[in-house]
């Protein structure tokens, strides 16, 4: 793996998260990694690391065995045209996080060659994304390489495609919904008596430890709560009074409400 050439062609907060996320892995090499982008001030940052850079997304792709499509949708395509020339021939390895763009559409352009159609989250840039993964026309041995990058990244399933979107909410756009939770906690923290950075350190090793907890022992959730609700105390009315105020009917109409949304 560690000789395993990359490129990611757009620098946007994805494309940079990834790129970030491979470095710390301390076994891909700066000097295996080409970004590509037509914002220089962005890609400074990673030339000043030791990653080759280019405004140039052909260059990027010619260098790679593995080529990253983290551009917006809207430009997935045109980048695709653009690379064609160097990849079909090669059967290089396609990791598109482009959302909406599915692997039909990658195909139009390609044809048939490996593709990987991935939804990770901006933790991966410090290793800890959910990335959830179709794919298309890849060996097995191919699929075992693309699940131990990602798994140096964070955690990584791969699923049927036509679950992708409702990936692209739970794991992607959960980041954001997790973090309004946080953000809530840490209000509540300093209505109750702690300054913001108190309440920002508790807040948020507490939500930390207790994902890790249901992580360590694959135990649902509510055999956690049980755990920490005793007969009229203080958790229970807690959760009791969130509840009656609608927060768990609030977050599954959010998570509802996004992917009808993906779905147009």
């Amino acid at each position: 793996m560690k000789n395993l050439k990359f490129a990611v062609i757009g620098a946007g907060n994805m494309g940079s998260a990834i790129a970030e996320g491979l470095l710390k892995t301390g076994i891909i090499t700066a000097g295996n990694i080409f970004m590509s982008d037509k914002r220089k001030h962005i890609l400074d940052n990673f030339k000043s690391q030791g990653v080759h850079t280019s405004d140039n997304n052909l260059e990027a792709a010619s260098f790679a065995d593995i080529v990253i499509i983290a551009v917006k949708p809207y430009h997935a395509k045109s980048v695709l045209e653009e690379i064609k020339v160097v990849i079909v021939p090669a059967k290089k390895q396609i990791i598109s996080i482009a959302a909406g763009i599915s692997i039909a559409d990658i195909e139009e352009v390609t044809g048939k060659i490996p593709i990987f159609r991935t939804m990770p989250n901006t933790a991966i840039s410090i290793q800890e994304s959910m990335t959830c993964i179709a794919e298309a026309n890849s060996t097995k041995e191919q699929q075992k390489m693309i699940l131990n990058i990602f798994n140096l990244l964070g955690k990584t399933v791969f699923i049927p495609e036509d679950l992708i979107n409702a990936a692209t909410v739970l794991g992607s756009c959960g980041t954001a919904y997790a973090l309004r939770f946080l953000r809530a906690s840490i209000q509540g923290g300093i209505e109750i008596g702690f300054h913001a950075e108190m309440a920002q350190l508790i807040a948020s090793q507490t939500i930390l430890g207790a994902a890790k907890l249901i992580l360590a022992t694959g135990h649902h959730p509510e055999q956690e709560i049980d755990r920490v609700t005793t007969p009229q105390g203080i958790t229970i009315v807690g959760l009791n009074e969130m509840e009656h105020q609608g927060f768990s009917s609030a977050l599954i109409k959010g998570l509802i409400t996004s992917y009808n949304k993906i779905k147009k």
